[in-house]
């Protein structure tokens, strides 16, 4: 397994940063914020946790530093998938394509991303 995790923990903070504004901007963006409920609560929530996540791991673009990243890992095996089956658990599959498809869409790419990311820092490697 670790042969594909070949993303550093760098671009991954930068894409958690970039995924967090996505999901926050999301139902504007795709036209479901006047629809409420699970589809804006579940894009605007997990986009303010992986954003407070990303601002305390400590990895190269983390601002406080206090959150392992393997924690961090651990944290993302969870939220991808809930993210990608949240229009299912939630009842908002039913809807047009431009409410749950952007939820199932990044759940998935934030799960890909998690599974190729290397689990230890540029730092941790040159330590040896």
């Amino acid at each position: 397994m670790n042969g594909i995790r070949m993303i550093p923990p760098k671009i991954h903070g930068v894409t958690d940063y970039l995924a967090a504004i996505l999901l926050l901007l999301a139902p504007n963006l795709f036209g479901f914020a006047e629809l409420g409920g699970w589809p804006v609560w579940i894009a605007r929530g997990v986009g303010v946790l992986i954003l407070l996540q990303a601002l305390m791991t400590d990895y190269e673009v983390g601002v406080f530093r206090v959150l392992p990243f393997r924690l961090h890992l651990l944290v993302d095996y969870i939220v991808g998938p809930f993210l990608a089956i949240s229009p299912f658990l939630f009842g908002f599959f039913d809807n047009p394509a431009n409410v749950w498809l952007p939820h199932l869409a990044a759940g998935l790419a934030a799960t890909i991303l998690t599974l190729l990311t290397r689990a230890w820092t540029d730092e941790e490697l040159r330590e040896g």
